[in-house]
């Protein structure tokens, strides 16, 4: 499921060492970036149409709900300054930057004036093929775009070229400078400014626009209602003052909905029409009607068959309709990025650094690793550090989904943005500014929302070709009704206005990214992060889970369950604290087990002398016991047997082969020539796992235990857990081909790990799922990360992305849906078959100003989802 390519754009690292492959050749090279001024899906579309012909660009993908284009493409057969050029003559429009980003760095922007798919789909399709970019992605809801450069590009050059290209296209575009997006709240503040300004220049539009349309609908509609009119705007006793008062009021309609024309006319023109190309035709052609009618009635040319033949109602009508949708939309679109805006808003302002002389207060952008800060009780914590003095509870939801506060003691780690509780303490500041964890989080799910679904190719495809198919169906339509109907030229004008208006690309654009946009959101408030669309759909696709045994079904470490004297009257705590002592002088995993015992007993150790260990076979020493000095041999059967120690060895085999059934290892003690007991440690399983496991059952998942322990232990823990299907003695780098094994009988595979030893094996399967350790955890790893470690996270993944998939076929059907019934119906199909009603022009505007609402709303419900 992921290339290197999507690794690359994951993490902003070269996609290739030294940016050669090993036979000399560059490797293709992938960046994603950011791209404002798309309107529909049409424009998306376009762009990926433009760039993806190009010889050389190997693909070409553009978000329209995230703005963001990810495009990838071969050095050594096309430059990025011939891609650009190829975007430039789209006719979209980018701002110069400030500064030139690192060049570890994903290059950013915020792009404005995108109305529809068909803009983003544009934007992408030219700027992909650019020189120097790697990948591109541009995400319509989000109003950004996001570019990754290739090895070697010079990022402020490359910054200039892309804006130069998106300027060509006509849209706007600012980039943002790698500075502001270490502030997290300086940069949510910011956008939060930016889009408050855009909704309230929405607003102040349209005050004018229903301000002139609704007494502008009551003069010409009045009369045929039955509404007295006055004597001045009665058609048939003032028809010159009618029509001359009409004009009057929709011109400062249509100069309210102006941008309808200038990017209409303009993206028409450049051979890229989209939404706005379908309402400033429409409607323009209904003014321009009408204006001629007007004409023809102040100088007396069939006047009262001129006055009753005005449509500036509906182009007023119209515009303000539409215009209200898209208010309605760009504020719904807003809260796709909550989750986002959540994330950002937790990392405080300042910070208490501790100088000698005392606290100050000083901004969080100002501290720098190694300073120590003090934490006061109720304060967010501001990076990332070490807990150097104090203890507290720290409340870690916000980042993990746990809601149970964590404690922490010196020496612990603390993540800034999380929450102090009741005591104060001193912390060592580690990681700072963008190397936060909350950072990398908020990249993440920035990169993920910007990301596209393979679902999403039927949209984008469709999207490409939308807005011409709609514009020669509705001349089509229209000259048909003229030249074979009979029903006059008015009612054929009316046909082609509706069929135009109706028709809604941007429902289809916004279909998949804004449902993964609030999906990917709402899992990292879950503590889930999905890296991606791509990822996400295949998670809902899942067939089988694939988990690891250790530290993902068990807890990680062994753990001294049960004493059993054999053959002797000591009691279990003697025989604890007298194998605790000898482990105490040991490094072995078991042997810190069973000293762990002892303290979780509370038994004190003796001192000890003389130890020595066998590698793989036991440990041997004496323990200055109260009783007197005790010779102690702790190990296998064969290092007992070895030692000459005592026993009934039948009954040893056979209480020991118990144990190991059971799932866990059991260790021979001897004293004083004697053995004395059995002590069985075992890596405990996960409380919740038999739960998990049952819960994957009830989703008809197919669940396998893959493991390098032995069978007879797998088995056992297996059967704790609920697990039917167990894989065992596979060494590491043998895991990836039991997953392929997997995949070969037909089964989507999601693997299960800690993100570690298990890399190969989750970068072979379907869906990638790494285990995190709390709040300290590889991002990096896998296609979904698991913050808190908590098996019940690949429950809430899974189901989270069944959830999101269904809903964005809930959108895609809406999107088609609407669009195949309702052009037809604006074409006129019912009143020819059957004698039925046409369409008015303004009804057609007020369902397509609702229909992308609609989707957008849908999408949102997703914010709600919480795990059964």
């Amino acid at each position: 499921m992921k290339d290197d390519s999507q690794l690359s754009a994951a993490d902003g690292g070269e996609t290739g060492a030294a940016g050669v492959t090993h036979d000399g050749a560059q490797p293709p090279r992938t960046a994603r970036m950011p791209v404002k001024g798309m309107t529909c899906a049409v424009c998306a579309g376009r762009i990926e149409k433009v760039v993806g012909a190009m010889q050389g660009v190997q693909s070409v993908n553009v978000n329209l709900a995230s703005e963001i284009m990810d495009v990838s493409w071969n050095p050594e057969v096309v430059r990025l300054d011939d891609i650009t050029a190829g975007v430039k003559k789209l006719g979209f429009e980018a701002m110069p930057p400030r500064d030139e980003a690192p060049e570890e760095t994903v290059l950013r922007f915020s792009v404005g004036g995108m109305t529809c798919a068909a803009c983003s789909g544009r934007i992408e399709k030219v700027v992909g093929g650019m020189e120097g970019v790697a990948s591109v992605t541009v995400s319509l809801p989000a109003e950004t775009a996001t570019v990754v450069p290739m090895a070697g590009t010079a990022h402020r050059a490359l910054v200039d070229a892309v804006e130069a290209r998106i300027r060509a296209l006509g849209f706007t575009a600012q980039y943002m400078a790698p500075e502001a997006a270490d502030d997290a709240h300086a940069l949510w503040e910011k956008q939060k400014a930016e889009s408050d300004a855009r909704l309230a220049e929405m607003r102040r539009r349209l005050v004018p626009a229903f301000l002139f349309a609704l007494p502008l609908f009551v003069i010409s509609m009045g009369e045929m209602a039955g509404l007295p009119m006055p004597a001045l705007l009665s058609p048939h006793r003032s028809p010159v003052s009618f029509a001359l008062v009409q004009l009057m009021l929709v011109l400062p309609v249509m100069w309210s909905g102006r941008n309808f024309y200038r990017v209409g006319f303009r993206n028409l023109i450049n051979g890229g029409p989209n939404m706005d190309s379908l309402i400033a035709v429409g409607t323009g052609a209904a003014f321009a009607y009408s204006l001629w009618n007007t004409v023809e009635i102040v100088l007396g040319v069939d006047v009262m068959q001129r006055a009753m033949d005005l449509y500036y109602e509906s182009a007023a009508v119209i515009i303000a309709l539409i215009s209200l949708g898209k208010y309605f939309e760009v504020r719904s679109r807003a809260r796709t990025s909550e989750a986002i805006r959540g994330l950002m808003e937790l990392t405080p302002d300042t910070a208490l650094l501790v100088e000698p002389e005392g606290h100050r207060e000083v901004p969080v952008a100002e501290v720098h690793r190694g300073d120590r800060l003090l934490v006061r009780p109720g304060d967010r914590i501001p990076v990332d550090g070490i807990l150097v003095s104090g203890t507290s509870s720290v409340d870690e939801s916000m980042l993990t989904g746990e809601s149970m506060p964590v404690t922490k003691r010196e020496g612990d780690s603390v993540a800034g943005g999380t929450i102090n509780g009741t005591g104060s303490f001193t912390m060592r500041a580690e990681r700072v500014g963008a190397d936060t964890v909350l950072a990398r989080i908020i990249r993440l799910v920035q990169d993920a929302q910007g990301s596209k679904a393979p679902i999403a190719s039927l949209a984008d495809r469709v999207s490409l070709y939308f807005v011409p198919i709609v514009m020669a169906v509705a001349l089509l339509s229209g000259l048909s009704w003229f030249a074979f109907s009979g029903e006059g030229f008015a009612f054929s004008l009316r046909i082609f206005i509706a069929v135009l208006v109706i028709a809604c690309p941007c429902a289809m654009g916004l279909a998949t990214p804004t449902s993964i946009m609030v999906g990917t959101g709402r899992g990292a408030q879950l503590g889930v992060l999905i890296k991606s669309g791509t990822a996400l759909e295949a998670a809902g696709r899942v067939q089988a889970v694939v988990f690891d045994k250790t530290g993902t079904l068990t807890e990680g470490h062994p753990v001294l369950e049960d004493v059993e004297p054999v053959g002797s009257a000591a009691q279990p705590d003697v025989l604890v604290r007298l194998a605790a002592s000898l482990e105490s002088a040991s490094e072995h995993p078991l042997g810190a087990a069973i000293v762990e015992g002892a303290r979780r007993r509370q038994l004190s150790l003796w001192p000890v002398d003389g130890v020595s260990a066998v590698p793989g076979r036991g440990v041997t020493g004496t323990v200055a016991s109260p009783e007197g000095e005790r010779r102690i041999h702790i190990g296998n059967t064969a290092f007992l047997r070895e030692a000459g120690m005592q026993a009934d060895w039948d009954a040893v085999g056979r209480l020991m082969q118990g144990h190991a059934e059971k799932g866990r290892t059991p260790l021979l003690m001897g004293v004083d020539g004697q053995v004395a007991g059995v002590l069985t440690v075992a890596d405990p399983l996960k409380e919740n796992a038999p739960a998990v496991v049952a819960g994957l059952k009830d989703m008809g998942i197919h669940v396998v235990m893959l493991t390098g322990d032995n069978a007879t232990t797998a088995r056992a823990v297996a059967e704790r857990a609920g697990i039917d299907d167990v894989v065992a003695e596979v060494m590491p780098d043998e895991k990836d081909a039991k997953v392929a094994a997997l995949q070969e009988r037909g089964y989507r595979v999601a693997m299960v790990g800690d993100g570690i030893n298990d890399a190969p094996a989750l970068a072979r399967a379907d869906v990638g799922i790494a285990m995190g350790t709390g709040i300290d955890v590889a991002v990096e790893a896998g296609d979904v990360v698991l913050m808190k470690g908590d098996l019940h996270g690949v429950l809430t993944a899974l189901a989270l992305s069944r959830a999101t998939v269904r809903n964005i076929k809930q959108n895609l059907f809406w999107a088609f849906g609407y669009n195949v019934l309702g052009i037809p119906v604006a074409m006129g199909l019912l009143h020819a078959l059957f004698g039925g009603p046409t369409l008015s022009p303004m009804i057609a505007g007020a369902a397509m100003a609702m229909s992308s609402v609609s989707v957008v709303s849908n999408a949102l419900r997703l914010r709600f989802f919480r795990p059964s």
